[in-house]
């Protein structure tokens, strides 16, 4: 028989020693994707040697088969792992720390607007101050009383196209406006010329009452160069589709109301206020401060290249100049104003 141990031929020796040869430098699968971090490593411990697989049709078979990495099932302890763990974690805080302090900046907001837009008496107690805050109530003088409820009378009149003192103001607006023009029917397309929305001017009155018109009247005749000028729009650049003159009148006579808190029994804010004083000194102070408040709108609508869609937004920039002129402290009459520099005779 033969024995036990035999040479081992030299063509067998080769052949086993190919066997178990080390595999090609292949590149070990970087956990969690695409992480970022160091360069791979190497199965033999040489390192910046890459190995071109691109010739690999599928992984269905292990890359490294039963190396030393394999455990059991069981993966090796990789400390890129726990620095990506980390930095998870730490982006993870910082975004919710964000999201915490955005959260209490829109609530500190929140209540500073309702402090400062309410008359309460909370919102008396905290700091917080606006151009045209709600002051202490003052008492008025015999004559401030007297002017004041003759102004208030005049808000109480609605416009009347039956009443021929109505209609009669109608055709003196036209006169002071086309004084070499003839005077056009109460219903006319011509009426459309002055900014009226239709060709029966009383139906746009509305909320604003016959003290409208007698705002537009008094511009007429006390500032006749500022009035052609805005009904005629002959300054700056204008636009393709312009605020209609008579009717953006009336959004200012309503604007005034509202601004100078003149339907309270005593107006509170610090424009009513000084209003009242400035009605003190002038029974036409809210004539006046109409004209300037006209002036003061096309000068803003200049300014800002508006549009007829943007009529409001200039309105509300309109009313918070007039706002700050109004409670300058050197302001004594309404031609303190800076504004009233702006209008023409």
């Amino acid at each position: 028989s033969p024995p036990l141990h035999s040479e081992v031929s030299p063509r067998r020796k080769a052949a086993s020693s190919s066997l178990i040869h080390p595999l090609p430098n292949r590149r070990i699968p970087e956990y969690l994707g695409n992480q970022p971090g160091p360069g791979p490593l190497d199965v033999d411990g040489r390192k910046n040697e890459h190995v071109d697989i691109s010739h690999v049709d599928s992984l269905d078979e292990p890359l490294l088969g039963n190396s030393s990495y394999d455990n059991g099932g069981s993966e090796a302890y990789d400390p890129r792992r726990q620095d990506l763990w980390d930095e998870y974690r730490k982006k993870e805080q910082l975004h919710w720390s964000f999201l915490f302090s955005s959260l209490i900046a829109q609530w500190a907001q929140w209540f500073a607007n309702i402090i400062v837009s309410s008359g309460s008496i909370l919102g008396r107690l905290f700091p917080f101050t606006s151009d045209n805050q709600t002051c202490d109530p003052v008492y008025l003088s015999p004559l401030q009383e007297e002017r004041l409820d003759n102004l208030r009378r005049r808000l109480q009149i609605p416009f009347d196209g039956s009443r021929i003192e109505h209609q009669n103001a109608l055709r003196q607006l036209w006169k002071l406006a086309y004084p070499s023009r003839e005077i056009p029917p109460l219903k006319s397309e011509l009426w459309k010329e002055m900014g009226w929305q239709g060709t029966d001017p009383s139906t746009d009155f509305r909320g604003g009452g016959f003290i409208s018109l007698e705002n537009l009247i008094f511009f007429a005749r006390t500032y006749p160069g500022s009035f052609q000028m805005l009904l005629n729009k002959v300054q700056g650049q204008r636009a393709d589709w312009e605020y209609p003159f008579a009717v953006a009148g009336i959004n200012i006579s309503f604007m005034l109301i509202q601004m100078l808190d003149l339907q309270s029994k005593v107006p509170s804010s610090k424009s009513g206020i000084r209003f009242l004083e400035l009605l003190g000194r002038d029974e036409n102070a809210f004539d006046h401060l109409y004209c300037i408040a006209f002036r003061m709108l096309d000068a803003q609508w200049l300014v800002k290249r508006a549009s007829y869609m943007e009529f409001n937004e200039v309105m509300k920039s309109t009313r918070t100049q007039l706002e700050r002129e109004l409670v300058l402290e050197d302001v004594l009459a309404v031609k303190d104003l800076p504004s009233y520099t702006m209008l023409d005779k």
